[in-house]
């Protein structure tokens, strides 16, 4: 049965807004993790735009399900990661001027690159995961490196501004899913899905995890971060049809 993953980095955003202190990511993970959510997500970005350094140490510290850090790969954040050792890791591409992530990581041309940077993660124990397109390219690459884990970029589906292209998207992702498995990579999804646009998956066998952030936080704004979890969890689960 796949999992929900909380990502609590809007909630980040919102008290950067003032600079201040509330509300707290921090607080929004434990909240996640009471309603269901068996893994929390935060990504810290070079910029520090939403998710802080401190924010990262205290959920190493009390996050009691899984704690999986979204980063890139860079010096400055493998020596976080070996310091905080978090769980697992997803590599991701960054750019300084996007709004968002606004696409999958090019494995393919830097697979030499990618398993040496990995390697000392991987030594302490720290799963890793590769956020890339549904891409036979990306996926076969991401199978060289010795991570676990990819976790297949769904936002060109739910960014689809037609049945054809959603459709289309999806079968993209479906068989890059039938190939990851294929390959020995456990599947993880994200980017954009809400609670409509993740029904179709409902039925796809061997997907892992679901990585939701954004569509949860703002359903919260209206119904509050337990419901809005619980909500999630229960389709990802498959107790909503």
């Amino acid at each position: 049965m796949p999992s929900l993953a909380v990502n609590i980095d809007h909630i980040a955003t919102l008290r950067q807004a003032r600079l201040g202190k509330e509300p707290d990511p921090v607080t929004a993970a434990h909240l996640s993790e009471l309603a269901g959510a068996q893994c929390i997500i935060c990504h810290l970005r070079e910029d520090r735009r939403h998710i802080q350094d401190r924010d990262v140490d205290l959920l190493r510290a009390t996050v009691k399900t899984r704690l999986n850090l979204e980063m890139a790969a860079t010096d400055e954040m493998q020596g976080i990661c070996l310091r905080t050792r978090p769980d697992i890791i997803c590599l991701v591409p960054e750019k300084r001027e996007e709004l968002t992530t606004e696409g999958g990581l090019d494995v393919a041309s830097r697979v030499e690159e990618l398993s040496n940077y990995l390697e000392p993660i991987h030594a302490q124990g720290i799963e890793s995961s590769l956020f890339i397109d549904a891409d036979p390219k990306q996926i076969e690459a991401a199978a060289k490196i010795g991570n676990q884990y990819i976790e297949i970029h769904t936002g060109h589906y739910a960014d689809a501004e037609t049945p054809a292209q959603a459709k289309a998207e999806l079968e993209k992702i479906l068989a890059g899913i039938r190939l990851a498995q294929d390959l020995g990579l456990k599947v993880n999804l994200g980017h954009g899905l809400n609670y409509v646009n993740i029904l179709p998956f409902a039925k796809v066998p061997g997907i892992n995890e679901y990585s939701i952030g954004h569509s949860i936080i703002a359903r919260a704004a209206y119904v509050g971060i337990t419901q809005a979890v619980r909500e999630m969890n229960d389709i990802v689960r498959g107790f909503v049809d």
